[in-house]
């Protein structure tokens, strides 16, 4: 599910896929995606590229074509690629720069940058 808040710049991506399963934030107030997923027990971050994810409007316009037309045919599908590397825990200054809605989805777990 997608959940868009347009007056916060923030989209919630809920996953729901036994193994598979994860949670995103994308803020766009603060220029980072989160994502924890549930099986590793872990958050990756990483900052939003403008030229690879769409803006906030968009992204509500490409649920709603992919929810009404069951196939999405855009360019702008957004894929990430994370490679294992090392983690640490988030302190004050990680939760300034990532914001309330990150530090929510990630206190506590190894953060992946």
């Amino acid at each position: 599910t997608m959940t868009v808040h347009s007056e916060e710049h923030i989209v919630d991506v809920h996953v729901r896929s036994g193994v598979y399963s994860s949670d995103t934030i994308f803020d766009y107030t603060h220029g980072y995606i989160a994502t924890r997923l549930f099986s590793r027990n872990a958050c990756f971050i990483m900052k939003i590229k403008k030229e690879y994810i769409p803006e906030l409007r968009e992204l509500g316009r490409l649920a709603f074509e992919r929810q009404t037309m069951k196939d999405l045919y855009s360019p702008n599908n957004v894929w990430a690629q994370f490679q294992a590397g090392n983690s640490r825990l988030g302190d004050l200054k990680d939760w300034i720069l990532y914001g309330k809605h990150i530090e929510n989805l990630c206190t506590g777990l190894p953060l992946y940058q």
